[in-house]
């Protein structure tokens, strides 16, 4: 008997079983048959001299074709990247190496408009530096933003974050030459603190901060909305909630950024292996507008 079978079979469904109980019983029927229609004819085949026929020494032939294909749902096709942890340790290295590069060179930046006098005085003389340094800023966070390819090819990854890091560390010298160095001392200590117990409390917390990503943004939109209707009124109350306003929504913002280069359980951790710049990005770009705000609720209470 001869079984063929031309279509794929799925054997994680079971469907091999019932093929194989089928040709098992086919089997029995044929040589139940064959041998109830050749123990008549016992005497004409030894007259012939013929034991057996050629058709009954025709052996059974099983053909069973299992296709390659996976299903759809396969784990091995949906795998992500991080699940390996040395993927994500390399990650993680990363992100904390180009971030303390980044945090080092802005303090050596401020430090440099905090206690040099002629260029905090030069500043101080000549506000066109300042407004000249917002619309480079403003151009190439768009581009890291934006530009996905260009944040993943190397060196030009490095080279953008450097630029914007010192585009970053002037825009920031430029505005604490109008508070005292006491103030600017204070608020970095604060924000180091902040910092520190932010991302250990990420680290350990059982909460998902990266389920609020949407009302985040709708705080940030608010928040900037704010800060433009305080460009027209003049209220020291009003400064002082933008100022703490402004600090609860970029530490919630830090808790977030943490907890998504970490990923593991978070529901939102979907960040690519080759996209450490942006996230050493997201973080630098939360604690220094910690710093920021900070620093205004440092001069507001003076």
């Amino acid at each position: 008997m001869d079984l063929g079978v031309s279509e794929p079979i799925d054997l994680s469904a079971g469907d091999h079983q019932h093929l194989i109980r089928k040709a098992a019983d086919d089997n029995v029927q044929s040589k139940s048959k064959r041998s109830s229609n050749t123990s008549p004819s016992l005497g004409q085949q030894q007259t012939h001299g013929e034991p057996h026929s050629k058709a009954s020494e025709q052996e059974d032939i099983f053909v069973v074709q299992i296709s390659d294909e996976t299903s759809p749902n396969d784990s091995s096709t949906l795998a992500n990247p991080f699940s390996d942890a040395s993927v994500r340790r390399g990650f993680i290295i990363k992100v904390f190496l180009l971030l303390s590069a980044q945090l080092v060179a802005t303090g050596a930046i401020i430090s440099l408009f905090l206690f040099w006098m002629d260029l905090k005085a030069w500043v101080l003389a000549n506000a066109w530096f300042t407004y000249a340094l917002l619309p480079a800023f403003f151009l190439l966070l768009i581009v890291l933003a934006c530009c996905g390819k260009l944040r993943r090819q190397v060196p030009a990854n490095y080279i953008l974050l450097g630029i914007f890091t010192l585009l970053q560390g002037l825009l920031l010298g430029a505005i604490t030459v109008f508070y005292k160095a006491e103030e600017v001392l204070w608020a970095t200590a604060a924000t180091a603190l902040v910092t520190l117990s932010l991302t250990l409390f990420a680290l350990q917390t059982k909460w998902d901060f990266t389920l609020l990503n949407g009302v985040l943004f709708v705080l940030l939109f608010i928040l900037i909305m704010y800060g433009i209707l305080l460009l027209f009124i003049r209220s020291y109350w009003l400064h002082l909630m933008y100022a703490g306003l402004g600090t609860v929504v970029f530490s919630l913002y830090l808790v977030m950024d943490v907890q998504l280069m970490v990923g593991g359980r978070h529901h939102h951790s979907d960040l690519d292996p080759e996209e450490y710049v942006f996230a050493a990005l997201n973080i630098y770009l939360d604690i220094i507008e910690i710093f920021f705000f900070i620093l205004q609720l440092m001069g507001l209470l003076r």
